[in-house]
């Protein structure tokens, strides 16, 4: 098992997303804390891992909140991978001209604030065993999509938070602390069925791809699973690129 005898906290662990990661996290030895906002999701995921024979807690944490989130990690105890895949409460499908400010900055100051404090919390904890890993998702926003969709503040927000990684990669990696992104071109199989033009930017998230396929959820799992291991004790401060070819390094 890649991950046994590790403790994980997974930020936004009842989304699809968090969800895919904690459970690859318990498969591979990890003993995981689910935390968020919604019981009813959190809950399943902890019931899946349960299941499977793995160990996983459920915690309700607002990410924003600066007190619940120290308070929290420092129930933990020892710390060895933080991930945060928060929503980033993005407003999409109205032109840039037609957006009211609120909305613009909203994605962009809720990732920014809730990805600082998860990140702070863990690396205040990693810096005294001086190890850890911290992992974020998304990745340096693709700007092709602006030409076809319209993206709100979300391009913006990812791009944030990459400068966000790379100034804890290089403040944190004396301490032995790793910080990685995990970057896909989207996930199909994420995007809601009544998201206005869902079908088309399906067929386009796949179809930027080299293969004609992109990342699944289970893909994203793996790799955040393997990200987090000593096997690949050699990557910081870097975006671990699944697009399928979408981008190319």
């Amino acid at each position: 098992m890649l991950l046994r005898n590790r403790t994980a906290i997974v930020y936004g662990a009842g989304g699809s997303v968090g969800g895919a990661i904690a459970r690859a996290f318990a498969r591979e030895g990890a003993e995981v804390h689910l935390v968020g906002r919604t019981a009813v999701t959190l809950d399943a995921v902890a019931e899946d891992i349960t299941a499977a024979g793995g160990r996983a807690h459920a915690a309700l944490v607002d990410a924003l909140d600066e007190a619940q989130v120290e308070a929290h990690a420092a129930t933990v105890g020892r710390l060895d991978v933080s991930v945060n895949v928060i929503s980033d409460q993005d407003v999409q499908g109205t032109p840039m001209v037609d957006m009211s400010v609120e909305d613009y900055l909203r994605p962009i100051e809720v990732a920014v604030r809730a990805k600082f404090l998860t990140a702070r919390a863990a690396a205040r904890r990693m810096v005294a065993q001086r190890s850890g890993v911290i992992m974020t998702f998304g990745g340096t926003f693709d700007w092709h999509a602006a030409r076809k969709f319209h993206v709100g503040g979300i391009g913006v927000t990812f791009d944030a938070v990459e400068a966000m990684r790379r100034q804890l990669a290089c403040e944190l990696g004396p301490y032995g602390i790793r910080v990685l992104t995990l970057r896909t071109s989207g996930l199909p199989e994420t995007i809601p069925t009544d998201y206005p033009g869902s079908d088309e930017l399906r067929s386009w998230l796949r179809n930027q791809t080299l293969t004609g396929q992109a990342a699944t959820l289970e893909d994203v799992g793996n790799l955040a699973a393997l990200a987090a291991s000593d096997l690949a004790r050699t990557l910081t401060g870097a975006a671990l690129n699944m697009t399928v070819g979408a981008v190319l390094d």
